[in-house]
This record gives structure tokens, C-alpha cells and sequence, in this order.
């Protein structure tokens, strides 16, 4: 397996459960890091089970059997999940905490992957190609914003861009999705400052107040406390943190969850910081060369929409924080607690782990393909 690749998750996983000690120390919250451990260690397993099992075996029995069973959850959840702040988006079984969503990242660009491999690379085709493919996104996406969890959506919109783009979409289609994304925030932007009833009757309060606290963060400094407390806390880490005067007085609200990137900035400043954004680089190059190294067009796809769950999640949810973008619920991969995003995150891992092992691999069918190119050349 790739051991550079392995060290890297160990390092993000040792920063993530030190930034879980500081954020929960002294608190009603704190052993939370001991649990982190133990999940770490639980999720190392599924990780290493199918890192070792050939993905095209799994993709091709399991992906539409995964994705048929997370939609079923999210159906579930619609009417018999947890209600936490206001929002429904967890499961209780027994005494965990199930979160759907999660796992349906995952499964998505698994069905997304095998999708795009059967064009082995060709041009997509509109109605053959483009319109299955934005239906296996948007299905799930719809049933999350139900919860509502918009940043979750989000993820899926960055991932379905990205992988069309990657899976060869005509130019002129991708400009018309970035034409309609780009037109849909300048009119939020637009009904902001000139009709903010209409805007209240499109969007959801709280993200109401989100848009507001972003596009003009000095209108309501309640609704902006988040968001500036967690700026002056990362600016207050200078270069090499502080005892944590916001995190010690309460003024991070989910210190040890989404908000754990604040932790690591004060307490550890902006060395802190660098180290953690060296880490994800490393893994993010790691993947970039399975990925190019990979023979086989279908892996390829599948460890690059993996990247784009990671690599989306990881600039929105630094971004938040430092106010280059709206705040919205997004965890920070391997850093952030939560089983359901760490066992998520980890088995995707494993995913990424066997398209490397397996990247020489040819296709299935090699024995039927040789077998007509010796035909061909003897003829």
C-alpha cells in the first residue's frame, strides 16, 4: 500500500485527536479525544479490508446496492430522525448516532465513477450520459436539503462539477452550469440589498442571517459572533499559538466539531496551521499520482471524485472561519469529531488504497481481449 500516503492520515489523525483534547479540556465534553482514538482505530479496519479487495469488484456489485441503501436512510431519516438545533439529519441506533449523509458522499461518486467509466473516456452525450449522472446527484441532494443541510448539498454540487469536468464534459455544458451557478449568487447577492422579503421567502432564516453575516458582517454583531470570534481567535494564534483565550471562554461554539480549525489556529498559530495544510497537501498529492498512475479510467475516476469531497470540504470549512466564505455546516476531514464522517472518510481511504494497489492492474475481461488480439494478428 502507499506508506506515504498511510503516514499522512496518521499525522492528520494525531492533529486531529490533540485539537479535540484542547477543544474539550475542562469541559462537560472532555474525554471526547479518547473516543476519537477508539474510532480511529475501529475505522483503520474498514480501511484496510477494502484497500486490499479489488475496487472494480466492489464498484460493480455494490455501487448501485450502496446507493439504493443510503437513499433508503435518507427516506428514513425524513421521518424518523433525531432533531439536533433545529435540524433532522441524524439516526439513533442503539446509542450511536448515524448520519446518512455522510455515507451517501461516498456512494454517490462510487455510482458516479462506474457511470463515467463505461464511456471509457469518450465525450459525454447529453441525454445518454449528463442526465443519469445529475440524477444520481440530485436525488440525494434534494433529500439533504429536506434536513436541511445546505453545506452538505453543496459538497455534492462541487463533486458533480468536478467530475464532469474530469469525465469529459462538452465545454459548452459546463459553461452553461457555471453560467446558472454564477447567475443564481449574483441574484441572491442582488435580492440581499433590495429585497430582502423576497430573499426570506427563498431561503431558510438561518441561512438568511449566513448570507448577511458574510455580505455585510458589521450589519448584526450577534449574527456574526461566530464568524468574527473565530477570526479574532486564529488571528490571536500569531505564529505560534496561545493558552486559548476564545476557546477557554466559550466564545467557538462547536469548538471539537465544524469550528475545530479555530482550536488549531490559536492554540498553535499559524505554524500550527501550516503543518495541517502541509498534511492535506501531501495526501491530496498522493492521491494526484495514484490517479495518474492509475491504467484503469474507472479508478481514476473514482479516487478523483473522493479528492473533490476532500478537497471541497477542506476550502469551505477553512474558508468559513477566516471569512472568505459564508459559514455553513461542514466538517473538516480527519480533523473535526464525528464517527459518521471518519468512517466515511476512512473507508473512502480504503478506496483510494486499492486503486493503488491495484493501478497495474488491466481490466477484468484481459483474458477475452488477448484472446481477439492474437486472433486479429494471427489472421
Amino acid at each position: 500500500m502507499d506508506k506515504w500516503m498511510l503516514a499522512t492520515l496518521l499525522c492528520l489523525h494525531v492533529i486531529g485527536t490533540i485539537a479535540i483534547y484542547e477543544a474539550t479540556a475542562n469541559t462537560a465534553l472532555h474525554g471526547l479525544h479518547v473516543n476519537n482514538i477508539v474510532l480511529v482505530a475501529l475505522s483503520c479496519i474498514p480501511m484496510l479490508c477494502i484497500g486490499l479487495v479489488d475496487y472494480r469488484i466492489l464498484i460493480s456489485k455494490l455501487s448501485y446496492v450502496l446507493y439504493g441503501v443510503g437513499i433508503g436512510l435518507l427516506v428514513v431519516v425524513m421521518f424518523t430522525g433525531e432533531n439536533i438545533n433545529g435540524a433532522i439529519r441524524w439516526l439513533s441506533i442503539g446509542g450511536f448516532q448515524l448520519q446518512p449523509s455522510e455515507m451517501m458522499k461516498l456512494a454517490t461518486v462510487m455510482l458516479a465513477a462506474y457511470l463515467l467509466s463505461k464511456r471509457a473516456g469518450e465525450s459525454l452525450r447529453p441525454l445518454q450520459d449528463l442526465l443519469p449522472i445529475c440524477i444520481v446527484f440530485l436525488i440525494p441532494l434534494l433529500l439533504i436539503l429536506k434536513q436541511p443541510d445546505l453545506g452538505t448539498a453543496l459538497v455534492f454540487v462541487g463533486v458533480l462539477l468536478s467530475m464532469l469536468w474530469i469525465g469529459n464534459i462538452r465545454a459548452m455544458y459546463m459553461l452553461l452550469c457555471m453560467g446558472v451557478i454564477t447567475i443564481s449568487i449574483g441574484l441572491i447577492c442582488w435580492l440581499y440589498y433590495t429585497d430582502q422579503e423576497l430573499l426570506a421567502k427563498i431561503v431558510q432564516p438561518h441561512q438568511l442571517s449566513r448570507i448577511q453575516t458574510f455580505l455585510d458582517p458589521t450589519s448584526d454583531a450577534d449574527k456574526a459572533w461566530h464568524v468574527n470570534n473565530a477570526m479574532n481567535a486564529i488571528g490571536s494564534g500569531g505564529l505560534s499559538g496561545n493558552m486559548g483565550f476564545y476557546l477557554r471562554r466559550g466564545f467557538i461554539p462547536y469548538a471539537y466539531s465544524d469550528s475545530i480549525f479555530v482550536v488549531i489556529g490559536e492554540h498553535y498559530g499559524f505554524l500550527g496551521s501550516s503543518i495541517l495544510l502541509l498534511c492535506y497537501f501531501m495526501l491530496i498529492y498522493r492521491m494526484v499520482l495514484i490517479v495518474k498512475q492509475c491504467r484503469d479510467i474507472g479508478g481514476a475516476y473514482l479516487v478523483l471524485g473522493i479528492l473533490g469531497i476532500l478537497v471541497f470540504q477542506i476550502i469551505v470549512n477553512i474558508g468559513m472561519h477566516i471569512g472568505l466564505m459564508p459559514l455553513t455546516g461542514i466538517s473538516l476531514p480527519f480533523i473535526s469529531y464525528g464517527g459518521s464522517a471518519l468512517l466515511t472518510n476512512m473507508v473512502a481511504m480504503g478506496f483510494v488504497l486499492s486503486v493503488h494497489l491495484h493501478k497495474d492492474e488491466f481490466l477484468l475481461d484481459i483474458p477475452v481481449r488477448v484472446e481477439a488480439a492474437v486472433t486479429n494478428t494471427t489472421k
